[in-house]
């Protein structure tokens, strides 16, 4: 079992579900965790009967809200503390600190910090970083319509002081209007659709996946595109 956090103040919740559909296609049994403050998962994923916390099926994953801890997760599926949960990789949506510790993402496989150069999203989701006890290495994934090098240099200035050590490759997703209209419809029919996404940010995807899941070749990952492509 693998631990993927995706930290940050930037909404993510999308490119996360589209990111656990390519390695369902893979074969992999999937956890999605939205463990942030607004919960989006509760608004886009549909769930027959919604309570405060729930773990619910959509489209060959489970998506789990409303949860403080993989062992509160745990009791709510009636797995034994002693065992791990049944599956291959989980994703872990967090966007503050008492999340990010209680899902102990410090000791993660791999930890994403997601953004775009706005403002908002950069300073608010430093507050998680501020507040690290340890250093951890990260991974920028950055949503801009270009990236310039200026901002990738206020990033670095505005985490100088941080434990954090960036690796020296970025994900870049160009967003365009394409995307936003996609990701609209797929929210609006409750289904994961690639078809109307641009080729740029289905590449975001595959470059995505293909760095924490290695062992699937990017080839595997291309083919899995493909096929929920052919899904229209």
């Amino acid at each position: 079992m693998k631990r993927i956090g995706f930290i940050g103040a930037y909404d993510k919740t999308d490119m996360i579900v589209y990111v656990g559909k390519i390695l369902t296609v893979l074969k992999q049994k999937v956890l999605i965790v939205d463990s942030t403050i607004v919960q989006k998962a509760k608004y886009i994923v549909p769930v027959i009967n919604p309570s405060v916390s729930y773990v619910t099926e959509y489209e060959d994953m489970d998506v789990a809200v409303g949860f403080d801890s993989l062992q509160a997760i745990k009791q709510f599926l009636g797995v034994p503390e002693s065992k791990e949960l049944d599956y291959d990789y989980i994703l872990i949506d967090v966007d503050n600190i008492k999340m990010f510790n209680s899902y102990n993402l410090q000791s993660a496989d791999k930890n994403y910090f997601v953004t775009s150069f706005d403002v908002y999203s950069l300073k608010k989701g430093l507050e998680i970083l501020i507040e690290l006890k340890d250093t951890i290495s990260l991974t920028k994934v950055i949503f801009s319509k270009e990236l310039l090098k200026e901002d990738d240099e206020y990033l670095n200035y505005l985490s100088l002081g941080y434990k954090v050590v960036w690796n020296e490759y970025r994900l870049y997703f160009p967003m365009d209007m394409s995307d936003y209209s996609a990701i609209a419809e797929n929210q609006r029919l409750a289904k994961v659709k690639f078809r109307k996404l641009s080729p740029t940010y289905k590449e975001g995807l595959i470059f995505l996946v293909d760095d924490f899941a290695k062992e699937m070749s990017e080839n595997n990952v291309r083919k899995a595109v493909k096929t929920i492509e052919k899904g229209a």
